[in-house]
């Protein structure tokens, strides 16, 4: 960044549930310091964003030139293990093809490039995994993960990968997340005819809040911003473990009702997943970067704010 001159950050995936997190956090950077945000979507892009598919590589190398950002954060991506695995080629597109375009345009202008990736990537035998632990994906969302991490760090090896779990925050509609998914089955499953509600309680979770880690991502751009920039792969989870039979007795307190919750001890999903991904944040925590909200405070935040679960 030349000085006297604004930090530029392209945030692509504004609108998704991570990007809007993101956007309001750099909303308030950009408040109090020398900086431009801005935005892309593209089916949910409005009067604040730059409508952008990053399946149209012409469109993306154009973006990326005009803007000549000093920080690209990609939060977009195809993160669906079931449609990955049943569009292995969908999932390719977005989450390898997409960012090797915006990773080549970023490496001619010098641009730092910040990307999302996920615990996936690992097979879940041997947790805590470090940055440098050896990755195993055992799905075709992990695996298409994995080839864009390394093809953003081939591009540009001072680019940076942050990989994360279970997101969860505010959101469009419940389906939005796998935590808020579980809601309205737990909402039925608390009424006078309601059946019970089956709940995995194999897979150990971290479920991690998403404007916590819009503050790590703003976190990681300050640094960059004062020449100090993080390269390579970093990670940030959330510290309480827990299944999903776990978030659903949790989710059940915070609305005060009496589901009805039936633990699945056994792995019922059509498409493989990791038992205990457990990423280990020392990186960034040892840089005094990060936020941890205490789910059951984060996730009464989130219900009270939609109190109408029935209507879902």
């Amino acid at each position: 960044m030349r000085q006297n001159e604004r930090f530029t950050v392209a945030l692509i995936g504004a609108s998704g549930l991570l990007g809007r997190a993101v956007a309001t956090e750099l909303a308030s950077a950009a408040s109090t310091q020398t900086w431009r945000v801005v935005h892309t979507a593209h089916r949910r892009a409005d009067a604040a964003s730059v409508k952008l598919d990053l399946l149209d590589h012409d469109a993306v190398r154009a973006f990326v030139r005009d803007l000549a950002p000093d920080a690209i954060v990609v939060a977009a991506a195809e993160r669906r293990p079931d449609i990955c695995e049943n569009d292995p080629a969908l999932a390719r597109a977005l989450n390898v093809e997409a960012l090797s375009v915006i990773a080549t345009e970023a490496r001619a202008l010098g641009t730092w490039v910040l990307s999302i990736s996920t615990d996936y990537v690992f097979d879940g035998a041997s947790p805590p995994y470090l940055p440098d632990d050896a990755p195993a994906p055992l799905n075709a969302y992990g695996q298409s993960k994995l080839d864009g991490e390394r093809a953003l760090l081939a591009s540009d090896p001072m680019s940076c990968v942050l990989r994360l779990p279970l997101l969860y925050g505010p959101f469009t509609d419940w389906s939005e997340s796998a935590v808020t998914s579980l809601t309205p089955a737990i909402v039925k499953s608390s009424e006078a005819a309601g059946a019970p509600a089956s709940m995995d309680a194999w897979a150990t979770r971290y479920p991690t809040y998403t404007p916590d880690v819009a503050v790590v991502i703003r976190g990681m751009l300050e640094h960059h911003a004062k020449g100090a920039t993080i390269s390579g792969i970093a990670q940030w989870s959330g510290d309480e473990p827990m299944t999903k039979f776990d978030i659903a007795e949790r989710i059940a307190r915070a609305l005060k009702v009496d589901a009805k919750l039936v633990a699945q001890r056994t792995p019922a999903d059509a498409t493989p997943r990791p038992r205990d991904c457990h990423l280990d944040s020392g990186r960034l925590e040892a840089l005094g970067i990060g936020r941890r909200t205490p789910f059951d405070i984060a996730i009464g935040r989130l219900l009270a704010k939609y109190p109408d679960v029935s209507s879902q």
